[in-house]
């Protein structure tokens, strides 16, 4: 297809003038929305006979331009999450726990995240596109496809990329915080206190060291505040980490609780094998440390090594040589 290098600038400034558009109505939305609610506080303080109690219990707006942006960001992402899932319970689900694991509980969140995997596709082919039209006729088809197809590529799995590595971070940090919260609860319970106690001890106590675990113990203790059972609070804990140890801790307290057997003496023999566990981890990780230093040994640290203590005396036996053929 030919393209007029007279219709490039016309061009470029078309797909600016949308995406200054779009962006202008996603803020003009944020700040309409923002104003609305300001006008109903507003009137809700004139009329009420309360005034300052209307205004402490209205929410606090933001204010600074970088949040307008975020939230303007989000509404845009969510309307087009809407567009591109219509219907799809499914893929809504599957994010809607993805997203969960990685510590994001909005019910916004699944339309946002699939608005943000669009717009990084449609993105993409727009700029393979821009880059197609200024480079003309002077590359390949191939490479042409590659303009397109890789950046679409990209903007399609690259959020997925970052949420399973989100994901991987949050189970490290519960892996590795779990022995120590686990020792923290059983002298809980073995001091006295009840399990939903030494729960919400044991999350105050975490919440300097490790929030993530925290988070999760906290969300148990609302649960059971709300009127959940202890098992199906533990069993939603489980759901939600999704890893072997959590899901065999939750089962032993489950069964302990269900049979009417010993919490502390449970959760102690449990809390004995976690240590060993994570003694065992240690080892294996420091086991596969020589394996893993061997490329950057062999092809980084050794060359320069040769090439500083050798380099000087070949270089001088150059010299040497030289001088002989003289």
């Amino acid at each position: 297809m030919q393209f007029d290098e007279s219709m490039i600038p016309l061009l470029a400034a078309v797909l600016a003038s949308g995406a200054v558009l779009l962006v202008a109505q996603a803020l003009r939305d944020v700040f309409g929305s923002r104003q609305r609610v300001q006008r109903m506080h507003t009137r809700l303080a004139r009329h009420a006979v309360g005034a300052r109690a209307v205004a402490a219990a209205a929410p606090a707006l933001p204010d600074s331009p970088l949040a307008a942006l975020k939230g303007a960001l989000n509404t845009v992402a969510e309307r087009l999450g809407q567009k591109v899932v219509q219907g799809g319970d499914e893929e809504l689900n599957e994010a809607g726990m993805s997203l969960v694991r990685a510590g994001f509980r909005n019910r916004r969140a699944p339309l946002v995240f699939w608005g943000v995997k669009a717009g990084l596709t449609v993105g993409g082919l727009l700029l393979g596109l821009i880059v197609r039209l200024l480079a003309g006729d002077n590359i390949p088809l191939g490479m042409v496809a590659l303009l397109f197809i890789c950046p679409a590529v990209v903007g399609l799995y690259a959020p997925n990329v970052w949420l399973s590595q989100r994901i991987k971070a949050r189970r490290l940090d519960i892996t590795n915080s779990l022995p120590d919260a686990l020792d923290l609860l059983v002298v809980c319970v073995e001091a006295g206190m009840g399990l939903d106690q030494a729960f919400s001890r044991v999350a105050r106590e975490m919440m300097a060291t490790n929030p993530v675990l925290a988070e999760e113990l906290n969300l148990v203790i609302l649960e059971l505040r709300a009127g959940k059972s202890r098992a199906e609070a533990l069993k939603n804990l489980a759901a939600r980490v999704a890893l072997e140890d959590v899901n065999s801790l939750v089962t032993l307290i489950v069964q302990a609780d269900a049979f009417g057997t010993s919490i502390s003496s449970t959760l102690r023999v449990y809390s004995d094998t976690m240590r060993t566990t994570r003694f065992q981890r240690a080892e294996e990780i420091a086991a596969k440390m020589p394996v893993k230093l061997l490329f950057p040994l062999v092809f980084c640290i050794l060359p320069a090594l040769f090439v500083t203590i050798m380099g000087p005396a070949f270089i001088k036996l150059m010299q040497v040589f030289a001088q002989m053929g003289q």
